[in-house]
């Protein structure tokens, strides 16, 4: 992984297809991040095959096809939507503009896996949820921080398991580093990127709902702010939420754009779990000052004090549940209501947002 940013974050896994190729073709569009290599290394190891990319920039397309070589430059979106042999496309636009490419390609008839946030407004959600409802088409989210993460994948796994009871509260830390010279115009522009905890925030609320058991939720507090970053006034280098789920569960997280030029990677993302019965913690991407990388994983109950380096042994079974859902119109990789709720809580948690530097 990059120590620069992020940006280009693309997990790669053992290839694990559900499909033979050409079963499930997809193609690629918006190359506006690098979260775009992400997803489509994940659908491709999951064995979708990868037959499109469309780009107005002809840079990004030429980069796109330098890391995936079998997609074929297409002269138009309408050509990739006319296309009847594609059955999902993905995307990871400007966040703004997600909500309507979203739209377009549900309702020339495929599924769409857009990068997070989804949306950057609450009316471009509720858009979305009437077309949902009138194509029957999904609008699925990369939440990488879950979705993508070995150790926070098996986080979930000893969840399910019950191996710390009933879950009460998470506390979710994604810090990231800024990079400033290496980010588009859009980033620094608040109505494209929508918020810092419209942004990253929106990973940290998804793994609230899911290691919680959580299908509602409310905001109870939520600040931001602009603290050493004044040459960027629309930038929000902090912010932090506080939470209260459907069931009782609660979480604090907090996300910043202070990640120290001497960290390994982009950032030391972690997440706490407490349960009735146990604790455990993910340390997703380092572990401090020791060589043994990312993917930890640390349990303690009622059996004493266990740690997992789970780096290479857990794989990403996101994405191929997600290319048999949309061949078996099933809800296994991640159901439509729950990718709506966290797009929706993250987005109340940016519209009453204080703001503390002001």
């Amino acid at each position: 992984m990059s120590k620069a940013d992020g940006m280009n974050y693309a997990p790669k896994g053992k290839p694990n297809p559900v499909v033979k190729e050409g079963e499930f073709v997809f193609a690629a569009v918006a190359l506006d991040h690098g979260h775009i290599f992400g997803q489509c290394n994940g659908l491709v190891e999951a064995g979708a095959t990868l037959k499109w990319v469309y780009d107005p920039d002809d840079d990004k397309v030429t980069q796109f096809i330098e890391k995936f070589p079998q997609a074929k430059k297409a002269d138009s979106l309408d050509q990739i939507l006319e296309d009847e042999e594609v059955k999902l496309v993905t995307a990871a636009a400007i966040p703004s503009e997600r909500s309507t490419l979203g739209n377009r390609v549900m309702r020339a008839g495929k599924d769409y896996f857009t990068d997070k946030g989804p949306f950057t407004t609450l009316a471009q959600l509720e858009e979305t949820k009437k077309v949902v409802e009138e194509t029957g088409q999904k609008y699925m989210v990369y939440y990488s921080e879950r979705i993508h993460v070995e150790s926070a994948v098996f986080a979930g796994e000893l969840v399910k398991q019950g191996a710390i009871g009933k879950v009460i509260q998470v506390t979710g830390f994604g810090p990231h580093r800024l990079n400033a010279p290496s980010r588009p115009d859009w980033f620094f522009e608040k109505a494209k990127y929508g918020g810092i905890l419209c942004d990253i925030g929106s990973h940290q609320i998804e793994q609230f709902l899911f290691y919680a058991g959580c299908e509602d939720g409310e905001v109870l507090h939520s600040k931001i702010g602009n603290y050493d970053h004044p040459e960027y006034p629309e930038l929000e280098d902090y912010g932090d939420a506080t939470l209260r789920g459907d069931n009782g569960a609660t979480q604090f997280f907090r996300v910043d754009w202070f990640t120290s030029d001497g960290l390994s990677t982009w950032g030391d993302g972690r997440t706490f779990i407490v349960g009735t019965e146990g604790t455990i913690e993910v340390r997703k991407y380092v572990d401090l000052a020791r060589d043994t990388g990312g993917n930890q994983v640390y349990l303690v109950n009622k059996d004493g004090e266990q740690h997992f380096d789970v780096t290479g042994k857990v794989g990403y079974p996101f994405f191929g549940e997600l290319i048999k859902d949309c061949i078996n119109r099933t809800e296994n990789a991640m159901t439509q209501k729950h990718a709506f709720k966290a797009a929706e809580l993250c987005l109340q948690a940016q519209e009453k947002a204080i703001d503390v530097t002001k």
